[in-house]
């Protein structure tokens, strides 16, 4: 076990290029898909938060029902849509990086809206009144929103990516750890431990923690200054 760990941290220090392409290839899917769900989820979730409508409730039901949607079904459906006798199967996109960024869109933006719901519905009232004051109309009262909930906005888009960086199941499924093309990180630490290569599955880890513990800190550093 103390060579694993030797040549793990060779394999860091050393810039292994097969470690440098899971690298990039997880940096890619990650900061896509989390980047993308920001900008869908935080105007939706803005507009949960602030604005009673008919239908409202369900709506917001569905999207935390959605939070906890199992990966390996968000997997599974992608999979049969985009395989050969699926629909949406001349598209060619399975084994891809491109549905791997698709598939975790859809696991991370409900992620998004939930935590911009729950933060806006607490500062939409006095937010309305100034804005009422100030003689805005929806547009702008929008863009005030957005402008108080920047902090919640950063926090929310770390742990979107926290999330899609640690996330294995539907990746798995819809991009099959195939080397030097899909394989990312959480893939790639279950297939090389499961073939005995145990150096470069624990540098993966060795990263994979490393990146999980600065998200983390970074978002408490962000809900320490909202609470402030």
């Amino acid at each position: 076990m103390k060579t694993a760990f030797a040549k793990a941290i060779e394999l860091i220090l050393s810039g292994s290029p097969e470690l440098l392409n899971i690298l990039a290839t997880t940096a890619r899917m990650s900061l896509s898909s989390s980047l993308i769900a920001l900008l869908l989820g935080v105007p939706i979730g803005i507009l949960y938060g602030a604005v009673r409508f008919p239908g409202r409730t369900p709506l917001v039901v569905i999207n935390r029902t959605l939070t906890g949607m199992p990966p390996v079904v968000c997997g599974l459906l992608f999979y049969l849509l985009f395989s050969g006798v699926g629909p949406f199967g001349k598209m060619k996109l399975l084994f891809t990086v491109k549905l791997m960024i698709i598939a975790q869109v859809v696991l991370i933006t409900p992620i998004v809206i939930g935590s911009m719901e729950t933060f806006v519905s607490g500062i939409a009232a006095p937010v309305r009144e100034t804005a009422k004051g100030l003689g805005f109309n929806g547009v702008r009262t929008f863009f005030l929103l957005a402008n108080e909930s920047v902090y919640q906005i950063f926090s929310s888009y770390l742990m979107a990516f926290a999330r899609a960086i640690a996330e294995v199941g539907a990746v798995s499924m819809v991009g099959g750890a195939i080397a030097w093309k899909t394989n990312v990180m959480t893939t790639a630490i279950m297939q090389y431990t499961n073939m005995g290569n145990f150096s470069l599955g624990i540098a993966l880890g060795i990263i994979l923690l490393t990146i999980s513990l600065l998200v983390n800190i970074a978002v408490t550093l962000l809900q320490g200054r909202l609470s402030s």
